[in-house]
């Protein structure tokens, strides 16, 4: 096929710190798409109002997103691919998995709380693929900080250029609209809500006199002096460096009172980049590949807890998939027929016919499918980039019914798959251990046991602190192992790995067994 055929797709991710306005955003993103008719914040009762890309209870409960999100929308004759990820620092492992499945991102700043630890981490994954980054700086009908402040933090503390493409009139009570700089417009509030409900006038420029109609003496004169010295004090937007990573354009909005939203689903279909190669073993992937390729970046369970099914999520990285097609899986081996394929529309969901590159499809399966299987018709592709982190915070698994193995195990293992947690099963004692990087996994890992699996679990300290995945030659291992048994566990994969009490201790056994690795990343 041409490449031509995915130009039309922008597959994006929306990073941000908790509480920045990610998941109001989304829900408006969606709302304007036409992909919903009623956004979560649209005051509605009950289960109404309750966002609609987050659907798992935790989620709905703490007002939080802990899992990647997929939905799909279409506008204008392009295909948008939205994956909302979790801005919990506790789930950074999920977060970027999903950034290696997307082509750009739109970072969303609170105006008061400018780039924040975990904004600033989401970033750095961002950076090492060079993922173009459109900035929103969020909620400016609230008090906040003066704008020049947060164009010289982005510059400063990500290293990027950036390049104001509107401007706040005012912000907080003094709020007044949005001055847009590429179309030279006024984007003004209405009502007593102070939202944008499309009223916009159009001027020859930020000095013009037409806008004292509009604005109060002071909003003339602040968009009038900041509104020029913003335009000429930064770079002007440069495709070639916002495209590369070099430059964010950076758009003022408030995504509850409906001001940017608009704009930035323009400035991803104007300036964000179609479907782009992906790194593999034999160098990249094109879209134009002559076959159908893809990876497995994010394994789903119980989306809909009725008919405990299992999603495993496909970037498609080249060729056009057909419905019923035969793809083999790298993890399996044996060609498996993709019947029934999924594209996802918020919460609901519609049988795939076709796809293209950059798409995401949901494949129904029990099991066969894992994070980090690359698929493809001829089996002769793998995939890079997609790791394991050592994890951070480790626990014993407590059950409180002894009958319950067998359903704890299945429950761990599904979870495993999914990146919720990670799971070891230790050589010497029977109870498993997982691993996690923040603390807020441990809750959701109760919370689905409970709700999913209908088993009821407590967790404990463990004696260990971090872990490693051992690598080397069989009889090195061998040795190792008989000498450490204690120490020692396998992870769902059945690979080895070393339980650490300390870093001290992973530092020592590294240095008595050189001719061993002690990995704290996998690929997967």
């Amino acid at each position: 096929m041409s490449s031509d055929s995915a130009q039309s797709r922008r597959t994006f991710a929306i990073i941000s710190h908790p509480d920045a306005g990610k998941t109001t955003l989304t829900e408006k993103l969606l709302l304007r798409g036409g992909a919903i008719h009623l956004a979560g914040e649209v005051k509605a009762r009950g289960q109404a109002r309750r966002a609609r890309s987050d659907w798992m209870k935790i989620e709905q409960q703490r007002g939080i997103s802990v899992t990647s999100s997929v939905m799909t929308f279409e506008r204008d004759g392009i295909t948008f691919n939205l994956l909302d990820t979790p801005g919990h620092e506790d789930f950074s492992e999920d977060t970027y998995r999903t950034l290696t499945a997307v082509d750009s991102a739109i970072m969303v700043l609170d105006a008061a709380a400018g780039i924040e630890a975990q904004t600033l981490k989401l970033f750095e994954v961002c950076r090492l693929r060079s993922v173009p980054i459109i900035t929103l700086i969020n909620k400016i009908d609230r008090e906040g900080r003066d704008p020049f402040e947060l164009l010289d933090e982005i510059a400063e503390k990500l290293a990027l250029d950036t390049a104001p493409m509107s401007w706040p009139v005012g912000m907080g009570g003094l709020f007044e609209g949005v001055y847009d700089f590429e179309e030279n417009e006024l984007y003004l509030p209405e009502g007593d809500g102070k939202e944008f409900r499309g009223k916009t006038v159009k001027v020859e420029g930020p000095e013009d006199p037409a806008l004292a109609e509009h604005l109060s003496s002071d909003g003339v004169e602040r968009i009038a002096e900041n509104g020029l010295l913003a335009r000429e004090g930064y770079p002007a937007f440069n495709y070639e460096a916002y495209r590369n990573g070099d430059l964010t354009p950076v758009y003022f909005g408030s995504a509850l009172k409906e001001f940017g939203v608009e704009t930035i689903i323009d400035a991803i279909a104007k300036y964000a980049p179609p479907p782009r190669p992906q790194p593999a073993d034999e160098g990249e992937i094109a879209p134009s590949h002559d076959e159908v390729t893809g990876f497995i970046f994010k394994v789903q369970a119980n989306m809909d807890p009725n008919h405990r099914d299992r999603i495993a999520f496909m970037r498609q990285v080249s060729g056009t998939f057909k419905r019923g097609m035969k793809l083999t899986p790298s993890g399996l081996g044996k060609p498996i027929a993709v019947h029934s394929p999924i594209l996802f529309f918020a919460q609901d969901r519609e049988i795939a016919d076709t796809a293209l590159p950059g798409d995401i499809i949901g494949i129904p399966n029990h099991g066969t499918l894992r994070v980090g299987d690359t698929l493809s018709e001829k089996n002769e592709v793998r995939f890079t980039g997609l790791p394991n982190f050592a994890p951070e915070i480790l626990r014993r698994v407590q059950l409180k019914d002894p009958t319950k193995t067998k359903q704890l195990r299945k429950a761990l293992d599904d979870l495993s798959e999914e990146g919720v947690i990670q799971v070891f099963y230790p050589e010497i004692g029977a109870q498993h251990i997982v691993g996690v990087v923040g603390q807020l996994q441990l809750e959701v890992l109760i919370s689905r046991l409970s709700a999913e699996y209908k088993v009821e679990a407590a967790l404990e300290p463990s004696p260990f602190a971090t872990a490693r995945w051992l690598k080397g030659d069989d009889k090195a291992l061998d040795e190792f192992e008989s000498f450490n048994r204690a120490n020692l566990a396998r992870d769902r994969d059945g690979d080895l790995v070393f339980m650490a009490k300390s870093p001290w201790d992973v530092s020592y056994q590294q240095e008595k067994n050189p001719e061993l690795t002690f990995s704290a990343t996998k690929e997967r």
